[in-house]
């Protein structure tokens, strides 16, 4: 029977607290770079163009060079890449706040903000510990990735009211120079902590090349594509309704509530051990979030819009888990950072790619129009899964994989309905 606290079992392991406390503070900076960059350029120009110019150069940056700092982290570990990677990105966050501040040309803006964008996946970093710490335990590891999806869910309702509240009560670059203070401090804190730090693969051990070799990785990396589509047209979305509603700043209280649905959705699944086939879990939340679209083209009003976004929000940490578990079966473990980047990564490109259109279509025909963006990209991320889901079952048994000598009973399962 699963353990009835599974998250204290979790944290009972020497050294998890102080990896996965790390792993929060050196995350918050990804919810806050990009809100902190509008407000900050938004305060000295007045340049709402040229703000989010800036913040997608920032995104697309780290969609490039996250995969690519994971991979060296594969090889080399996590001490000997991370560092050196977020120096670059400080002072390219330096670079850009000297450079706004001194009000230079808008060009001299964009080679800081590719620095900035050179940050590593924090995120990835703490979960590869989780792997390595539980290999042969799916239980406790179904835990550890719920966890740190309500960490991720935590970090994006905290970080940008943080980033926001200091850029326009104190100064317009403080969200961004605190980010950068919360990445020198979680990045260094976690690699100083070398007991709990996946051992490293020599390039001898990556024949295979790229971790995106595996099939079923790009069959979830294009289904998070659509999926992180999803999540940037909401945001831009309800904004503009709540501003057509004429209460903006209410627009953050209604996120807020759809990152709530999340959290208590995945501390609940993470209460429970993994339970039948994972690639079904991961195809049945990736259909629940497509269909829980559909409520928000009928929004009439702020309270309505909560509540649909409140129900959307359950099914998204839950798919987020059941992801991280398949990655950790399809990808060899000497490149499993790699790979839990990349599902990263793709959330980022349909982030930017969602919220280009959604910001399109407001603009062409309002706010009630422009949740047929998220309800398309549901759709679409609905038709990726089922036209990959054979891909992903029964995991593959390969050496060096992630699921390699795990077959329990989850596994078998999956082979019987393979």
């Amino acid at each position: 029977m699963p353990s009835p606290s599974p998250y204290r079992a979790l944290f009972a392991t020497p050294g998890a607290k102080a990896f996965s406390a790390a792993g929060f503070v050196g995350r918050l900076p990804i919810a806050m770079e990009g809100v902190g960059i509008v407000t900050m350029i938004s305060q000295l120009t007045g340049r709402y163009g040229l703000a989010g110019a800036l913040s997608a150069t920032v995104a697309l940056s780290a969609a490039v060079a996250g995969p690519q700092i994971s991979r060296l982290v594969d090889r080399h570990g996590q001490r000997k890449v991370l560092r050196p990677a977020t120096l670059v990105a400080l002072f390219g966050v330096a670079g850009l706040l000297l450079t706004a501040r001194r009000g230079w040309p808008d060009w001299t803006l964009f080679p800081w903000a590719v620095a900035a964008g050179c940050v590593p996946s924090v995120g990835a970093m703490v979960r590869a510990r989780w792997a390595a710490i539980h290999q042969g335990a799916p239980r406790r590891l179904h835990a550890a990735y719920a966890w740190e999806s309500i960490v991720d869910e935590v970090c994006f309702i905290v970080g940008p009211v943080i980033s926001i509240g200091l850029s326009t009560a104190w100064f317009p670059e403080a969200g961004m120079l605190l980010a950068a203070c919360f990445l020198a401090v979680g990045v260094f804190s976690l690699t100083l902590q070398r007991a709990t730090e996946p051992v490293p693969h020599p390039r001898d051990h990556h024949t295979g090349g790229s971790a995106l070799r595996s099939p079923g990785l790009r069959v979830l990396v294009a289904t998070f594509v659509a999926t992180g589509a999803i999540f940037g047209a909401i945001d831009v979305v309800t904004v503009a309704f709540a501003e057509e509603e004429g209460h903006k700043a209410a627009a953050s209280l209604v996120l807020s509530v759809y990152a709530l649905g999340s959290c208590l959705a995945g501390a609940v699944f993470g209460m429970k051990g993994p339970r039948g086939a994972v690639s079904r879990q991961w195809l049945v939340g990736i259909c629940a979030m497509a269909v829980s679209m559909i409520p928000l083209l009928l929004v009439g009003n702020l309270p309505f819009l909560a509540g649909a976004l409140f129900i959307a929000g359950l099914s998204v940490a839950p798919t987020m888990v059941t992801t991280m578990a398949l990655v950790e079966r399809h990808v060899p473990r000497a490149n499993l950072t790699e790979g839990m980047t990349w599902t990263t990564t793709g959330l980022a490109v349909g982030v930017a790619l969602g919220s280009s259109v959604a910001g399109w279509v407001v603009d062409a025909a309002g706010a009630g129009t422009g949740y047929l963006v998220p309800a398309v990209a549901g759709a679409l991320a609905a038709a990726v899964a089922f036209l990959g889901y054979r891909r992903l079952r029964p995991a593959p048994e390969r050496e060096g994989s992630g699921a390699d000598g795990r077959q329990d009973r989850t596994d078998r399962s999956e082979q019987r309905v393979a």
